[in-house]
């Protein structure tokens, strides 16, 4: 383990020589367990844009490949407010008092919100926050600093949100009546899959408050889950990567020991960059005046360093924990009009950094008792953006989806079984050893259905350095020793020429304002694509594919078992 976040976020060597070739052997029964699946969860600022058509469509998408129903969080349920989105912000506008103070509720927007994830086949992770208008604290009203100005709406959602509720007999109550009324709504069954989690990132300014004051309304919001829903799975405390979060994290959970709190999950975050400059303030178009780039090592050492936390309290050391933040970079509304550094959410870039840091994630759990359940991604649908803005979502204008939904559609096929699989130019989660970003590899992640016996592996070429390029592409062997019988090969592909509406959108001549048949031309080949037709082959004591992998890139091969 190492206490050392704060790198530059930059390759570890920018002059290391490419891989030219690499083996990837499927162990096909070596049978590890089932497979983890920590991608099936999405989260987003921006609450009100879950049920625009939008929004709506964009988690009815990934509900009709996901293999298994994806957990979203979204922020701002509590938060006093028209129900108007926008970037980084949002309102539930649940909470409300009468002349005399008496609380009452409308749950308009909550089940707008919660009825459009239901609908989409998902399940919500419920974010308890912020502070209400009417339970602001009169101090926060009088020493938050605040200047008048148009770009603002007023010192609520400046920051007047984030303080400790006045009332925290006020606030169990929100908390039961919505819980309740989701019970009411929702059914039993279909709630005992949400998780209840109190606030966000309360180690930094979304929490003015102290640690004490935070613990003392986890307890309040606990008993109030649990008061509705006596298994109800709650938990908390989401907070950042850095050191404030480990210190904080600290605090909570010996807090949850000491009062016998109770405690169903463990939740913080992780971001692999905040490029400096953050926002440049440069010509439309111009490039970044710093190259930088996402860093795996960075996003790895935090996750470790909270495990390591959690497995200092051994009656949470094998709880879930949930990653549900777990970023390339910050924030998600910035994109490339902000900083070109942001241009790798655009590109296949993203989709390959994506899978490759699942599967370390999933080494990395290999070396603690405490293990990543969830690696949630902050990436939703971003309204009245202009085309591949760069912002970090899964569709772009238009609703076009961007290479990243591919990259999830490309883990929807792996099977529920992982197996062994070793590459010659995988590197290792060595986070003593590796530098202040993941170099250049070939990496895989492999599987096996319980049910028919097919195989699925998802196979990469990647660097953290997103402006890595080679000419060459890299010849990869995958080999599947040991496999007898008549199979079928397919195969998918997401590269630059492939499954990537984004360069296709760049070959007609990147317009803002495309023509119906510059869309039609882009739609439809925005999703996952074939590589080759599919292939049938005999083995006898064996089956050895040859890929050619461009930087960078991901396939996709599954073998399926014929009858007889």
């Amino acid at each position: 383990m190492t206490t050392e976040t704060n790198v530059p976020y930059m390759p570890s060597d920018p002059a290391a020589p490419h891989v030219r070739r690499a083996v990837v052997t499927v162990a096909v029964n070596d049978d590890q367990g089932l497979l983890e699946r920590p991608w099936a969860s999405l989260g987003y600022d921006e609450i009100n844009w879950t049920y625009t058509a939008q929004g709506r469509r964009t988690l009815e998408t990934i509900g009709g490949f996901a293999e298994t129903p994806y957990h979203v969080r979204p922020h701002y349920v509590f938060n006093s407010g028209t129900g108007l989105g926008l970037p980084h912000w949002g309102s539930g506008n649940v909470y409300h008092e009468d002349a005399d103070g008496n609380p009452f509720y409308d749950f308009t927007i909550a089940d707008q919100t919660y009825d459009t994830i239901v609908a989409a086949g998902h399940h919500p992770l419920v974010e308890l926050a912020f502070t209400p208008l009417a339970l602001v604290p009169d101090h926060a009203k009088a020493e938050f600093p605040f200047e008048s100005s148009p770009t603002q709406y007023s010192e609520y959602e400046a920051g007047w949100w984030s303080y400790p509720p006045k009332d925290y007999d006020k606030w169990g109550g929100l908390v039961a009546a919505l819980a309740q009324h989701c019970l009411d709504r929702y059914g039993e069954s279909e709630v005992s899959q949400w998780l209840w989690e109190l606030w966000n990132e309360p180690d930094i300014f979304y929490w003015r408050g102290t640690l004490e004051q935070f613990n003392d309304l986890y307890a309040v919001t606990a008993a109030a889950i649990r008061s509705v829903l006596p298994e109800g799975r709650v938990g908390g405390p989401a907070v950042t990567g850095g050191d404030s979060g480990v210190t904080f994290l600290r605090g909570f959970l010996t807090a949850c020991f000491e009062r016998e709190l109770p405690l169903d999950f463990v939740s913080f975050h992780t971001k692999g960059s905040a490029f400096s400059p953050w926002r440049t303030y440069g010509p439309i178009g111009a490039p970044a005046p710093v190259r930088q780039s996402p860093s795996t090592t960075k996003m790895l050492r935090e996750i470790d360093r909270m495990l390591a936390v959690m497995e200092e309290f051994p009656a949470f050391a094998t709880l879930p924990a949930i990653v549900d933040e777990c970023d390339a970079s910050v924030p998600a509304h910035w994109g490339i009009y902000d900083n070109a550094n942001f241009g790798y959410r655009n590109s296949e870039y993203y989709p390959v950094f994506q899978a490759k840091l699942m599967k370390k994630v999933l080494d990395l759990n290999s070396a603690h008792v405490a293990k990543v359940r969830e690696a949630t991604t902050w990436s939703f649908s971003m309204e009245g953006e202009r085309y591949f803005e760069g912002t970090r979502s899964f569709v772009t204008a238009a609703g076009i989806e961007k290479p990243l939904m591919n990259g999830y559609r490309a883990f929807a096929q792996l099977r529920d079984r992982r197996v062994g699989v070793r590459s010659t130019a995988a590197v290792p989660v060595d986070l003593g050893a590796l530098g202040n970003g993941f170099p250049e590899e070939v990496d895989a992640i492999a599987s096996r259905s319980s049910s028919d016996g097919s195989l699925a592996v998802i196979v990469w070429r990647h660097a953290d350095d997103q402006y890595a390029e080679d000419s060459a592409p890299t010849e990869v062997e995958v080999e599947f020793p040991g496999l007898s019988g008549a199979w079928t090969v397919e195969q998918w592909r997401i590269d630059r020429d492939h499954s990537n509406s984004h360069t296709v959108w760049q070959a007609v001549g990147s317009p803002q304002d495309p023509t119906p048949e510059q869309l039609a031309t882009i739609t439809d080949r925005q999703g996952l694509e074939r590589f080759a037709d599919d292939a049938e082959v005999t083995a006898v004591d064996g089956v050895s594919l040859t890929l050619e992998l461009p930087l960078p890139s991901l396939s996709l091969v599954v073998l399926r078992p014929l009858a007889g």
